[in-house]
């Protein structure tokens, strides 16, 4: 059973006269009669009701119908996305952290690169914190990101996932033995690693400020994967999404702080400017993204 048999069948259907189909289908009456046999044989039932005076579907045969009509359109609506993705070309600017481009962006990265071959494809990684900085800037198109609620009225934004903020200790350390901290965890006292900006600073700032605890900040970073390592070789305890310390290959050698404040969890999102969505290259990826996310989340 192939497409234009289908269509075929639907010509005969909607004429409910041979004669006049095998005409509309530039096909003689007997190779007209063998394609609905064909298409009977298959289905294992008349098709059709005939006599000398009249044709008319069998009960199978409306079935089919809405079967075959069904068929040919998405078979035609296939086509033409097709073709649609086959003409998009140009370039796509894309900027993700070394943990969105291992755990998040794989799959619609693969996808994309096969439906678009034609789109230069540019992935910068870097420290999340500036990712928004470069999307205003318009130096890139599409960034992976944690979304503070004050922005959001000015990007496009795609949820992806929501993942805790965590504090983090040498793997061999815990912070509350120390003699300063009194048998619990003193932030005050305890020396600190964070990020130098970005909604994970808000975050243990608003901390800070809530609870009138004046930090002992011993470093600041830029980047989660750079904060890890540094809290990982002793230079103190950090704060990071609990994804990026899974992600992380200094994973053992870094643990999470069980009995630590507990902070705003950071939503991870995909985000363009409004305007980029009316380019092809960006909107094709943006809803690639968006059928991949809604997959996971069914």
């Amino acid at each position: 059973m192939d497409i234009r048999e289908l269509e075929i069948f639907l010509v005969v259907a909607e004429q409910l006269h041979f004669g006049r189909a095998s005409r509309m289908c530039g096909l003689s009456p007997s190779a007209l009669t063998r394609t609905i046999q064909r298409l009977e044989d298959q289905v294992e039932r008349e098709l059709f009701v005939r006599n000398r005076r009249s044709v008319r579907l069998s009960a199978v045969g409306e079935q089919f119908y809405q079967y075959a009509r069904e068929a040919v359109q998405q078979w035609y609506s296939f086509k033409q996305i097709i073709r649609e993705e086959q003409s998009i070309a140009g370039s796509l600017s894309i900027y993700a952290s070394l943990t969105a481009v291992y755990s998040i962006l794989p799959r619609v990265l693969e996808n994309y690169r096969q439906r678009y071959p034609k789109v230069q494809l540019e992935l910068t990684t870097g420290a999340a914190e500036q990712a928004l900085s470069l999307l205003s800037s318009g130096e890139i198109d599409l960034v992976v990101a944690a979304v503070p609620t004050s922005k959001r009225a000015q990007l496009n934004i795609l949820p992806l996932l929501t993942t805790p903020l965590v504090f983090i200790a040498p793997a061999q350390i815990d912070p509350a033995l120390d003699p300063r901290n009194a048998g619990q965890l003193d932030l005050s006292v305890a020396p600190l690693v964070l990020p130098q900006q970005g909604l994970s600073r808000e975050r243990v700032d608003q901390w800070f400020r809530s609870n009138q605890v004046t930090p002992n900040i011993s470093s600041e970073v830029s980047g989660n994967e750079a904060l890890i390592s540094l809290v990982s070789l002793g230079g103190g305890i950090g704060v990071v999404p609990q994804l990026v310390w899974e992600s992380s290959p200094l994973r053992p050698k870094v643990r999470v702080i069980n009995d630590a404040p507990k902070l705003e969890a950071y939503e991870v999102a995909l985000c363009c400017n409004r305007q980029s969505l009316l380019v092809p290259s960006v909107r094709s990826f943006w809803e690639l993204a968006q059928q991949r996310h809604d997959l996971v989340t069914i």
